[in-house]
């Protein structure tokens, strides 16, 4: 008899804080993957072994794993904290992988400004502050800017860390808040703060997969409860985009190049754009870029030929594997529910009403009861995801409203 071919390895590298591992986890196992796991915390994957490895040190945590595992056909970083560890260590395996360096810029805001300016990639007009700058050198950024603007931390996501500011004096009180922000959560001292160009607009977001720089698209999300400050949260996102059609192609074309620009070659991007329609002009607008795919629990608003999930298409793609080309699918869409206020987090009521709401595919609360809870810019969690389908998108939405408007937070 012959034997079976041995199923795939793949290493997937999780951070121990993350809403992604049990997805992912859940994904190796319907492609039928032999799976070695790498975190910087303890995971409940059932007793399987996990390689410890340290993102801050990726050289050493490379060592380590290639003591560890032996050879895999693929290595997948699960979410941001683990996106350098990945590049380095697929890159000590000869497999496909971006270039460290394009890695480390699409995780800092200015340079990822600075490459887009070089290329000439659309984007807001920014002004990057250094830390050691006096509060003067701030509100004269401000200044030249103009208002609205908004300051952004350059390191964080999640819109953490990020406040609109209407003139330069509100822009000197932001980043005092954003510097807060940045000294409770140990980061380094020296770090940036980004003055940017306020742009008003619909918002959209682009998940795609690069191969050696070619961008194929898997999703394009609509926005159409985009905040306007002065925070930033996500909320509602909506796919099918209802963008017209060559408004979306600028928009799909613009995070193409603003991949390329950053150096990014090889797996998921994540983009998240406007559009600007002053002055007459119909412009699609750079915000952010991050080498992943959409985070949270967004994805599972997503369904693929067979019924696949995006965590299957990133493995399979990881492993050179066809994926499906992106075309419209059935209306779906996903509402993040944001921390209304700080305190502790007591109980979310009206649970079994909400998930009643005719179209709603699930409803998820992802902290648990009794922890503590902060608001952005300070905070960086969701209190929970729902998830709805519908034949049309305004049904989407209205699915979403209606549950949410069930839901009664309960904060002390």
């Amino acid at each position: 008899m012959t034997a079976e071919p041995a199923a795939p390895r793949v290493l997937l590298l999780v951070p121990a804080r993350t809403y992604r591992a049990a997805d992912f986890l859940a994904a190796a196992g319907r492609l039928g993957l032999d799976l070695v796991v790498g975190s910087d915390g303890a995971l409940p994957l059932g007793g399987r072994p996990v390689v410890p490895v340290n993102p801050g040190d990726p050289e050493r945590s490379a060592d380590r794993i290639m003591a560890s595992t032996g050879p895999v056909d693929a290595v997948v970083a699960a979410d941001t904290p683990m996106l350098v560890l990945a590049a380095v260590t697929a890159g000590r395996m000869g497999l496909p992988h971006n270039p460290v360096d394009a890695v480390i810029a699409a995780t800092d805001k200015a340079v990822q400004r600075r490459r887009w300016a070089a290329a000439g990639v659309a984007q807001p007009a920014f002004r990057v502050v250094p830390a050691a700058a006096g509060e003067d050198v701030l509100r004269q950024a401000a200044g030249e800017i103009g208002g609205p603007c908004v300051v952004k931390a350059c390191s964080l996501s999640a819109s953490q860390g990020i406040l609109r500011a209407d003139d330069p004096a509100a822009a000197v009180a932001a980043a005092r808040r954003i510097r807060q922000v940045l000294d409770a959560l140990g980061r380094p001292g020296g770090e940036p703060l980004l003055v940017e160009e306020y742009v008003p607009g619909p918002e959209l977001s682009i998940d795609g997969l690069l191969a050696a720089g070619t961008l194929s698209i898997t999703a394009v999300f609509d926005k159409p409860w985009t905040p306007d400050g002065p925070t930033f949260e996500e909320t509602l996102l909506i796919t099918p985009s209802r963008l017209a059609a060559p408004v979306l192609a600028a928009a799909i074309s613009t995070a193409g190049r603003a991949a390329r620009a950053l150096g990014l070659t090889d797996g998921p991007i994540h983009a998240e754009l406007r559009i600007d329609e002053r002055g007459g002009r119909t412009r699609p607008v750079m915000l952010e870029l991050a080498a992943r795919c959409i985070g949270g629990l967004c994805s599972r608003a997503l369904r693929f030929p067979g019924g696949a999930s995006l965590e299957e298409l990133v493995l399979a793609h990881a492993l050179g594997r066809p994926t499906p080309a992106y075309r419209d699918r059935r209306p779906s869409g996903v509402l993040m529910l944001p921390v209304p206020r700080p305190g502790v987090l007591r109980a979310v009521e009206g649970r079994t009403e909400a998930a009643a709401t005719p179209g709603l595919t699930g409803l998820s609360i992802t902290i648990p009861l009794g922890q503590r809870v902060s608001p952005l810019p300070e905070g960086d969690r969701y209190l929970g995801f729902i998830f709805a389908e519908g034949d049309t998108q305004d049904q989407v939405e209205q699915t979403l409203g209606l549950a949410r408007e069930r839901l009664r937070v309960v904060i002390q």
